[in-house]
C-alpha cells in the first residue's frame, strides 16, 4: 500500500494551489470540508476517492504529485511517478488528443467531462472518465502547471 510522502512544504504549497484552483475555477469543492491543519489536508488530498495528479510548467511537463489513488492506478511510487513526463500517462497514438486537450485548458482555464485512455507501469491500459483537468496558477508567479481528477471506468 502506498504510503502519504514525507513532509514538504514545496509540496504543501502545491496541493494548496490544486485543491483551491479547483474550487476557484469550478465552483466546486475537490475535497469536503477542507481541513484547516496541514497534516489533515494532505492525508484528505491524498485519499481522495477519485484520482488526482498535477504535473509543472516545463517544456515536456513532470508529474509533481499523484494521490494514492492515482499511483495505484499508474502502478508506481510517489518517487516513481513525480519523474515521469506527463505525456508518458498517455498512448503514443494519443498524444495529440492529449495535446488539444492540455491547450484547450490552457485557453479556458478547465475543462470537465474527458474522457482518455492512459497506461500503467506494466502497459496495462485504462480508461479514465468524468476527468476535470484545470491550471494552476500560483498568485507570485503566475502560471505553475495543470491538475487532473478522474476515476477508471469499470471494465
Amino acid at each position: 500500500m502506498q504510503s502519504l510522502p514525507r513532509y514538504d512544504a514545496v509540496l504543501d504549497k502545491q496541493l494548496r494551489l490544486i485543491v483551491g484552483g479547483y474550487q476557484q475555477l469550478t465552483g466546486k469543492a475537490l475535497i469536503v470540508d477542507v481541513p484547516s491543519d496541514i497534516v489533515t489536508f494532505r492525508g484528505a488530498v491524498w485519499n481522495a476517492p477519485r484520482a488526482i495528479v498535477a504535473h509543472g510548467c516545463e517544456d515536456d511537463p513532470i508529474f509533481f504529485y499523484g494521490n494514492r489513488k492515482a499511483l495505484q492506478l499508474f502502478e508506481m511510487d510517489f518517487d516513481e511517478f513525480t519523474h515521469l513526463p506527463s505525456h508518458f500517462s498517455a498512448e503514443p497514438m494519443a498524444q495529440e488528443e492529449r495535446v488539444k486537450l492540455l491547450n484547450k485548458v490552457a485557453r479556458q482555464g478547465y475543462v470537465d467531462g474527458y474522457s482518455g485512455i492512459r497506461i500503467a507501469k506494466s502497459g496495462r491500459r485504462f480508461i479514465i472518465t468524468g476527468a476535470t483537468v484545470w491550471s494552476l496558477f500560483d498568485g507570485d508567479s503566475g502560471y505553475y502547471g495543470q491538475a487532473a481528477v478522474f476515476v477508471e471506468q469499470p471494465a
